[in-house]
């Protein structure tokens, strides 16, 4: 919801830093890379119990991923690989912290697997209605806006990370809101697919 509706705020600091990277000589691709490292390591640095750290790290993960698909469209330079890239690679962003988490607070893992299926559930709904619109005519990979979007993601993470005593109750929440994005987004896919 987040990204769909508040992303013109933050838009033209991104615009600005993805210039600045490609006045250095930056790839678009390359920032991806370096986005999907940043990302991992905030699930390492759960394990060891760094929450702040760990925060940081994801929320600038989440920064360049945003960075690099703006440098891409600078350049007129997107591509099929590269969104393939920037979706497989948040998961993995996202499954480092879930395994953090679980690791070092076994006693959520009930809950972190619900999450995990949620999330599962929502970007199967997202993908398929993406690859299958194409089919039906519109032009470009269809953006499915929702409830719970990368900006929530992030938000209910950093909660999840940082007030881990309340950890599987904000868990639970997540898992909720990933269930009504991803019931949101069956819906949506039924009117705009139906033949």
């Amino acid at each position: 919801m987040l990204d769909t509706h508040a992303r013109h705020i933050v838009q033209p600091v991104i615009n600005q830093t993805a210039k600045s990277f490609l006045n250095l000589g930056l790839t678009a691709n390359q920032v991806t890379w370096i986005a999907f490292m940043i990302g991992i390591s905030s699930g390492i640095f759960i394990y060891f119990h760094f929450f702040v750290i760990s925060v940081i790290l994801l929320w600038v993960s989440g920064f360049l991923d945003a960075v690099d698909g703006s440098m891409a469209r600078e350049e007129k330079k997107t591509t099929a690989w590269g969104t393939v890239m920037d979706i497989t690679f948040d998961r993995i962003v996202e499954l480092s912290v879930i395994i953090g988490l679980a690791i070092i607070f076994p006693e959520a893992q009930f809950v972190l697997l619900l999450l995990t299926a949620s999330i599962v559930f929502s970007m199967t709904v997202f993908l398929t209605v993406g690859a299958l619109s194409e089919k039906k005519g519109i032009k470009s990979f269809y953006y499915q806006a929702g409830l719970a979007e990368r900006t929530e993601g992030f938000i209910l993470f950093s909660f999840m990370i940082l007030l881990n005593d309340w950890l599987i109750w904000i868990t639970l929440l997540f898992f909720i809101v990933e269930m009504i994005t991803g019931l949101q987004r069956l819906l949506e896919a039924r009117k705009i697919l139906k033949d």
